[in-house]
């Protein structure tokens, strides 16, 4: 008897689900593939979304496949398809609308949902996550007919509303509960820098305050009432205030969760057949040799692709320095490897300019560069990349790093 093609799931559709899904069919021609998503659209590039915000970019460039070209590859894509409950040993997927979908591998890289502010008035309409591109079309209405926006949160996606806001003309106010920005990555130095680069923009950060209360004015939210009991106006309010994992469906699997979902250093969990990718991932980071979580883009596409040659039968280690790089007002940020956030033991270096808007900070793991972060002009930076995934010894002062080119 003739054995029967394999079947896979991914219940996710971004960079991790969709790379995972092509990569897959590369390996196995013959296989079945299912890619699964909560949203109505094919992938799209959620990191073009903040230049869609500011009006950068057109919103059909931000889109990165169509259902046409899943069809060519021979990928099933269910939108609009809620994971309801994982049978391990049964190895299915049950969907919310009662569909079953049976599997030999399980990829799950389903991300997670933005909090809500938990306050009176959080619920308004006007108040706004973003993380979809639902989410940014409702915010680019909004924002089109206000002149006030307050934006919470110190997180990159707190960040890139405060930007999009300041960029389409409203008098943007930025609250954060703690100080400075990226308070678990970034110091106080960077974190003087960024107070100036917000303040060229004409972006108010008030630290050490959130929102106590957004209150609506004739249907509208007419201003919001932070910690301390200051009033501030705004016409729309954006959030950027963290995400809840989507792990419920994996209730009585035997699946282990911590911050994430737990897996080796070849993205497998501990029970048979199912794997994770992506920013849901707690994945065995062997550069740092302890588990990390990284939501990252680039991290994304690596995951997917290392976790489809394994589903496959493979034995590939991830093996890739996590890397984010994103706009930051007038300048650029760049978060490479491992930071004190993943490992508080690190040691650094740093070197800050507040008249050169430069800032570097490098993180060592005994005689190795594992990290760094950096403000203002890219320079050197493939270098430090380059030293991190060679895992290059070093002799000579840490310093000197600090000048790479």
């Amino acid at each position: 008897m003739a054995e029967r093609d394999r079947r896979y799931v991914i219940i996710g559709n971004g960079a991790a689900g969709t790379t995972c899904a092509e990569t897959l069919r590369k390996l196995d021609p013959n296989c079945e593939i299912t890619l699964l998503t909560d949203e109505p659209y094919p992938l799209y590039n959620r990191v073009a979304l903040p230049r869609y915000l500011k009006g950068i970019v057109r919103e059909e460039k931000v889109f990165m496949r169509t259902r046409e070209q899943h069809e060519q590859k021979g990928i099933t894509l269910l939108t609009e398809a809620v994971a309801k409950s994982v049978d391990a040993e049964g190895h299915t997927v049950l969907l919310e609308d009662g569909r079953e979908l049976p599997y030999d591998a399980l990829l799950v890289a389903a991300g997670g949902k933005p909090n809500r502010p938990s306050v009176p008035g959080g619920d308004h309409r006007a108040v706004f996550n973003f993380q979809t591109m639902d989410d940014t079309r409702a915010i680019i209405d909004e924002a089109t007919e206000g002149k006030h926006a307050v934006v919470l949160g110190g997180s990159f996606i707190s960040y890139e509303l405060a930007e999009g806001f300041a960029m389409r003309g409203l008098h943007t106010t930025w609250l954060m509960r703690s100080k400075p920005f990226l308070r678990r990555t970034l110091d106080a130095e960077a974190g003087a820098l960024v107070d100036v680069l917000a303040s060229d923009h004409h972006v108010d950060i008030i630290y050490n305050e959130g929102a106590a209360e957004i209150v609506p004015r004739d249907g509208m939210i007419g201003r919001v009432v932070t910690t301390t009991g200051r009033e501030v106006l705004a016409d729309v309010v954006g959030v950027g205030i963290g995400l809840t994992l989507s792990t419920g469906f994996l209730a009585g699997t035997g699946v282990e969760i911590r911050k994430g979902i737990v897996t080796d250093k070849y993205l497998r969990t501990n029970v048979p057949d199912i794997y994770a990718a992506g920013d849901i991932a707690e994945f065995y980071d062997v550069h740092i040799e302890k588990h990390n979580l990284m939501g990252t883009w680039d991290n994304a596409l690596s995951h997917g692709r290392v976790a489809a040659v394994n589903m496959a039968g493979g034995n590939e280690v991830y093996h890739e320095v996590p890397t984010y790089t994103s706009p930051l007002f007038s300048s650029n940020i760049a978060v490479m490897g491992v930071t004190l956030e993943n490992r508080p033991d690190l040691e650094t270096v740093t070197r800050a300019s507040l008249e050169d808007r430069e800032y570097k900070k490098l993180f060592f793991l005994e005689d190795r560069l594992v990290g760094a972060v950096t403000i203002g002009r890219p320079r050197g930076r493939k270098r430090l990349l380059a030293m991190m995934l060679s895992g290059e010894r070093i002799s000579g002062p840490r310093e000197a790093l600090l000048d790479a080119q």
